[in-house]
């Protein structure tokens, strides 16, 4: 697996290169935001199947390489940094960043890490060929539900005809919702699926994307959430002929029947 390792500190990169290699990742190491664009332009040999992205680069900062990589590839980035402020996290994770992981860490979450990543950018192609029918991919056909397409292939989001455009983040999150409308998703389980990793101490990231989302896609009301357990997005509203054992309408005054607690 070739990986593309982003350090200005040789030391650090030295030790990380030799242990990856002995792992079995074949590492090209950039010193610079500049090196590590250069590297990354198609150039005929296997493509970089992760990049590992420090923050303190010499001649750019990393948020601004993470923009760059992301708004023309899709090759998971770590972002690896001594920032460890909620700030930072966040900020990666809106530009787009796959994970972020802090100095100093253990080498073995972050192989695992390296790992999960790799697996996800591959997920597409290996759904195709996938026949164990215990463990069946989920389809890759488009979502549609109130006015929102969610073309999974393609990782696109129009609303009433609308191109939205969303982070990779933000797509995965909006994605995992609509495929249950109405049923609530814990915290635990959005971050594991969406982030894979756990969600203790990154509550605000959540909150952010969905807050992102909300404001992307015009609609408020779209994703609630449920104190206490998580979020869900909101179905379209039932039919306005009462069911059959529906009880008779309530008078014009007061709280309708049914109301939202809010």
């Amino acid at each position: 697996m070739r990986l593309l390792l982003v350090e200005d500190d040789e030391r650090v990169a030295a030790a990380l290169v030799a242990v990856l290699g002995r792992h079995g990742f074949q590492v090209r190491h950039a010193r610079s935001g500049h090196e590590a664009l250069d590297a990354l332009v198609p150039d005929g040999n296997e493509p970089y199947r992760v990049v590992l992205l420090d923050l303190g680069l010499p001649d750019r900062d990393g948020f601004e390489v993470c923009s760059r990589i992301r708004a023309g590839s899709g090759v998971p980035v770590i972002m690896v940094t001594a920032r460890a402020d909620i700030r930072s996290r966040i900020h990666g994770l809106n530009l787009g960043a796959d994970d972020y992981v802090t100095k100093p860490y253990d080498m073995g979450e972050l192989l695992a890490r390296i790992h999960a990543v790799a697996r996800r950018g591959a997920a597409p192609a290996a759904a195709a060929v996938a026949v164990d029918d215990d463990a069946l991919p989920a389809p890759r056909g488009p979502l549609e539900s109130r006015g929102i397409r969610i073309d999974r292939e393609r990782r696109r989001v129009s609303v009433d005809g609308r191109d939205v455009p969303l982070t990779r983040k933000e797509f995965d999150l909006l994605a995992l919702l609509a495929q249950s409308p109405g049923v609530v998703y814990r915290r635990e389980q959005i971050f594991s699926e969406v982030w894979r990793s756990g969600w203790e101490g990154n509550g605000r990231t959540l909150e952010v994307h969905i807050g992102s989302l909300r404001t992307k896609l015009a609609l408020p009301g779209l994703v609630e959430a449920v104190r206490g357990v998580g979020y869900r997005l909101i179905p379209e509203s039932p039919a306005a002929a009462p069911a059959p054992d529906a009880r008779p309408a309530a008078p014009a005054t007061g709280t309708p029947p049914n109301a939202p607690e809010h």
